[in-house]
């Protein structure tokens, strides 16, 4: 008998649900806003799960799954767990497992049960993966502590390179204006306290935003060092060093498997992938590895053959 499971991948950005039946086709697919907590807030964030899983059930032509796993980043805390599950009690059969979203992320990229996964997107960690499992990981601390070389941070960096000139601490770097344009502030030498217009209109307006807000400045570095900004250049370099001082850290010599690169910043930057991971496989869909990890939690082995299906059948739904 064939039955259905679902597998979520949620993160800062988006949250998405997928139902893929025990022969590792996908059926439905759901998509919501941003389902992890800290960023978004409980109650928010679990409308955005129920609201994906409802619509993954719905392309899928069914009322109910068999089970779920769920890849939620910011899980640490019971109660948000608890919500979750009650939020989607009557669409899954039996109680969610919950999951790293990291390994979300490495199954997207390959079926192997052992290797590694380096990811920056919003956040940045290294993880490496033993029988499927979690065996050790390397930041994945969060924009405040740590996610070196994520889209966090860099967008931080760019804003503070940006800026600086405005008060001459910095080096004239294109980054100002690529900034100020995205802010919509204009160039105004006015003073106001000893600061300029525009140094004043541009600092109101980041500190108006969430924090990890600043993830949205992360794509300004690469098109300013692609026209040859030395600032945004070093700015490269120091997150290339940091993420390859991250993928270090989990590195081992008894475990010699694939290195998947993944997440938004990675996916969207070939080049810069290449540069921090040399000879990974390139993840651009992390609901591919949701559909792994809830196979994998019924019991259905998942070999070349079942991935292939996970993998080309998710194409065919997510072109539609």
């Amino acid at each position: 008998m064939t039955h259905n499971y679902l597998g979520l991948d949620a993160g800062g950005t988006s949250t998405r649900a997928v139902v893929v039946s025990s022969d590792g086709r996908c059926t439905g697919v759901g998509k919501a806003g941003s389902g992890n907590p800290t960023s978004a807030g409980v109650d928010a964030a679990t409308t955005a799960i129920r609201s994906a899983v409802t619509q993954a059930l719905k392309t899928a032509e069914i009322d109910r799954v068999s089970g779920a796993a769920l890849a939620v980043a910011g899980t640490g805390n019971p109660d948000y767990r608890a919500a979750i599950v009650s939020a989607i009690s009557d669409l899954v059969e039996d109680e969610p497992v919950f999951e790293f979203d990291v390994l979300a992320a490495y199954f997207s990229g390959t079926a192997a049960p052992d290797g590694y996964v380096l990811l920056s997107g919003t956040g940045a960690a290294a993880v490496r993966v033993e029988d499927g499992r979690l065996a050790a990981i390397s930041d994945g601390l969060g924009w405040l502590l740590g996610d070196v070389g994520s889209g966090f941070w860099l967008g931080r960096e760019v804003v503070r390179a940006g800026l600086a000139p405005l008060d001459g601490r910095g080096a004239e770097t294109s980054l100002t204006g690529l900034v100020l344009d995205r802010l919509g502030t204009p160039h105004d030498a006015g003073l106001q306290g000893g600061r300029t217009n525009t140094l004043v209109a541009a600092t109101g307006a980041l500190y108006a935003m969430p924090p990890l807000r600043l993830a949205d400045f992360a794509a300004l570095v690469f098109t300013a060092a692609e026209a040859g900004d030395e600032v945004a250049a070093g700015i490269l370099d120091r997150a290339a060093a940091g993420l390859a001082e991250t993928l270090a850290a989990v590195r081992t010599p008894e475990v010699d498997g694939p290195l998947v690169a993944a997440g938004s910043v990675l996916a969207r930057q070939p080049g810069f992938a290449a540069r921090v991971a040399p000879g990974a496989v390139i993840a651009t869909d992390g609901l591919a590895g949701a559909a792994v990890l809830t196979l994998r939690h019924a019991g259905v082995p998942v070999d070349d053959a079942v991935y292939h299906r996970i993998t080309s059948s998710l194409a065919q739904l997510t072109r539609v």
